[in-house]
């Protein structure tokens, strides 16, 4: 078996990431690559389609996105920029600009290195440290917000799957 068929957190530590973040940093990366492996033979003609209500491909991609975003941002002690905000109250829509699965998938490859790079350049001695979270600044932890961004995002590929193979029952994966 190679070491790159097994899940990532299996691989071993991921150089740069410091030890208490290593969870965070293999869900992400492993979310990144099932989701990359999971759109290659998607049709993209389902990519706004909402079967039994479910939400749609596009949406989950759009929110996958912005809410690493966002809570990187609210554990980095920043409130969310206008920018921000408004990317929040379009993900359900379709924007002229992300139309199609590739553009919204590159769009989460970019945030998730950047959200690697973040991981990298965190303190360990700050992870602790209260940190607010929306317009309400409900207080939260650096660490609690970066381990939620990890399992947010591992929940939503859980029901991006479900929704595609609702979709495309005959997708391979």
């Amino acid at each position: 078996m190679s070491k790159n068929s097994l899940e990532v957190w299996l691989r071993g530590p991921l150089e740069g990431i410091p030890p208490l973040l290593q969870p965070a940093a293999h869900a992400l990366l492993q979310a990144q690559e099932e989701l990359n492996l999971l759109l290659v033979d998607f049709d993209e003609t389902y990519l706004w389609e909402r079967p039994s209500g479910l939400a749609s491909v596009a949406f989950h991609l759009q929110h996958l996105s912005g809410v690493l975003d966002r809570l990187f941002t609210y554990a980095d002690g920043h409130l969310l920029n206008p920018e921000q905000l408004a990317d929040l109250a379009k993900e359900n829509e379709a924007f002229i600009e992300c139309m199609n699965a590739e553009h919204l998938l590159s769009r989460f490859n970019k945030q998730i290195e950047k959200s690697m790079e973040y991981l990298k350049n965190v303190d360990q001695d700050t992870l602790t440290e209260v940190r607010g979270v929306g317009r309400n600044q409900i207080p939260s932890t650096k660490l609690g917000l970066l381990f939620h961004a990890a399992e947010h995002t591992m929940r939503h590929l859980g029901q991006l799957l479900v929704t595609i193979r609702v979709l495309n029952p005959g997708i391979k994966q």
